[in-house]
């Protein structure tokens, strides 16, 4: 039974792929559990496996006692005596138990629980074989399509592709080959789940280590990579020989490397620029086609204002605004794109506005003193009496002196006398001289 056993795990480990020490591992417990059933022991039942004759033994063992209060761990002083004649209680009883009597049912039992083994020991060979896969790219075969969502078989286990990774238009039926990125390796209840990917820019830059050797040697390094999947992507390259063109490396002669790839992804357009460490001629690279003009950074809020030519606008922004968002994704700067009439327009705003509020600024009339408020200059006029004055047509001394007393008299409160008292007053004031003679009018005159 035993060299039977072994030769079924040896076909187990070459089928299955599982090591033959987990194998063993999980007969032994299968065993006990089965011993455990047919025997009616507890914890106290262990399998050996003899390194030389690889025989398999089933021992159990038992604690003598007098009175046996627990038939599965403790055995009788005189039992245990019949077959150990020296032993005493408190001793530790083992015994070999036969593995030829292991019934059906204990059979099946150890059937499961190594199957069981089996299937564990197989979950994790492939979660740890796949998740140092993630990042890579995998061909498989669809095996069904439910629900939007892809399952594809990739040999030692099962994929998914789930509809938000898939790029747009994209149809796929039962036994097709379809090539994807690794997005994530997860453990779920089932085992472990691959999820795929046809949208990452993983995917295009796997792609183009595949079919450009310098890419693949180190020699071209992708800098960065953004896609919208199914549109367009942009890829910045950089050359660590000098006389080594990246963008040349990828294109490939009349275009032979980046068409490959431009199938692979169903006609998705793919701009490969070249990278520099200077980030205006860098953002000038990633807005290409476009011809740029002129490039203004505004760091404190990562932002830049890029000019174009008027004819070049529509081409910079692109479909849709396509082109300028894939730059602005590569950059990780916002792009503030202006044609150059319009930028004309904003200066000539600008200084407009700039020249208007100067000039208002200088054109601006010195504040006003209140009217009336030089009257209160004459000993004569207090602040309401100039505001009286003010308020009939006399707002300053000169109009005071200049005018004749019938004039003054038809402000209320003013007399002949008291308007006379004004009058000179306020000649006397714009001569020099002080208007002396308030003491000679009684108030209210």
């Amino acid at each position: 039974m035993s060299q039977e056993i072994l030769a079924v795990l040896t076909q187990l480990e070459r089928e299955r792929g599982v090591s033959k020490d987990i194998l063993l591992e999980s007969l032994k417990v299968a065993l006990a559990s089965a011993a455990r059933k047919q025997y009616g022991l507890g914890e106290n039942v262990e399998v050996t496996l003899d390194s030389g004759t690889r025989a398999i033994g089933l021992k159990a063992s038992k604690e003598v006692v007098r009175v046996v209060q627990n038939a599965e761990a403790e055995i009788s002083l005189e039992e245990a005596r019949a077959q150990e004649a020296g032993i005493q209680v408190g001793d530790t009883f083992t015994f070999d138990l036969d593995t030829e009597g292991l019934g059906r049912i204990a059979a099946q039992v150890a059937k499961q629980v190594i199957l069981q083994r089996v299937r564990e020991a197989e979950r994790a060979n492939i979660y740890s074989e796949f998740k140092g896969r993630e990042g890579e790219l995998i061909t498989g075969v669809v095996t069904q399509v439910e629900r939007g969502n892809i399952f594809v078989d990739i040999g030692r286990g099962e994929a998914i592709l789930p509809r938000r990774e898939q790029i747009f238009r994209e149809v796929y039926k039962r036994g097709d080959r379809i090539r994807a990125y690794i997005l994530e390796v997860r453990e779920a209840s089932k085992g472990p789940q691959v999820v795929l990917s046809r949208t990452h820019p993983g995917l295009l830059i796997r792609l183009f280590e595949m079919e450009v050797p310098e890419i693949y040697d180190g020699v071209v390094e992708i800098k960065g990579c953004v896609r919208e999947p199914s549109g367009r992507s942009k890829v910045a390259v950089v050359s660590h020989d000098r006389d080594v063109d990246p963008v040349g490396a990828c294109v490939g002669t009349r275009g032979s490397r980046v068409q490959s790839i431009v199938q692979e992804l169903r006609g998705e357009k793919i701009d490969i620029i070249a990278w520099n460490d200077d980030l205006r001629t860098y953002a000038a690279n990633a807005l290409s086609p476009a011809k740029i003009q002129h490039i203004t950074l505004h760091d404190a809020d990562g932002r830049m204002e890029v000019l174009v030519p008027d004819d070049q606008l529509s081409l910079a922004i692109g479909k849709g605004g396509q082109n300028v968002r894939l730059a602005a994704k590569l950059l990780g700067w916002k792009i503030d794109l202006k044609g150059e009439s319009e930028y004309r327009r904003m200066v000539a705003e600008k200084a407009f506005h700039t020249e208007s509020a100067e000039t208002k600024a200088a054109a601006a009339p010195v504040e006003e003193a209140p009217a009336g408020s030089d009257l209160v200059n004459l000993d004569v006029v207090g602040e309401k009496t100039a505001q009286l004055l003010a308020e009939h047509g006399f707002p300053t001394v000169e109009s005071v002196a200049q005018s004749s007393p019938e004039a003054l008299c038809e402000v209320p409160g003013i007399g002949p006398k008291r308007a006379q008292l004004l009058i000179d007053s306020a000649s006397a004031y714009l001569k020099g001289a002080p208007g002396s003679a308030a003491e000679s009018v009684a108030p209210g005159e």
